[in-house]
């Protein structure tokens, strides 16, 4: 049994003889500027973010220091793999 309204089909007009599918567009540059604004507002004017990066680099160095051999050799299958990116020499920071 057929339906009783069938979808419209992209390449069929509809009764009217007017296309089933209408263009629609829409400019967010104005959201997306005030987005970018309003992240600007909330870090502040004291945010570096030179230092957040040395930050980062600090922290992941903390993280992978003091691995016993099989851990060390889990990092560097991880990285071998892709997984965690190659950092310094290749090796964990001891």
């Amino acid at each position: 049994m057929a339906p009783h309204d069938p979808t419209p089909s992209p390449d069929q007009p509809d009764a009217s003889g007017a296309s089933a599918l209408v263009d629609f567009d829409v400019d967010l540059t104005s959201q997306e500027v005030l987005r970018r604004a309003q992240v600007m507002e909330a870090l502040g004017p004291d945010w570096n973010p030179v230092e957040v990066l040395l930050g980062e680099e600090a922290a992941y160095d903390l993280l992978y220091s003091g691995l016993d051999a099989q851990q060390q050799r889990l990092y560097d299958d991880l990285v071998a793999a892709g997984v965690l990116p190659a950092r310094g020499d290749g090796r964990a920071a001891a």
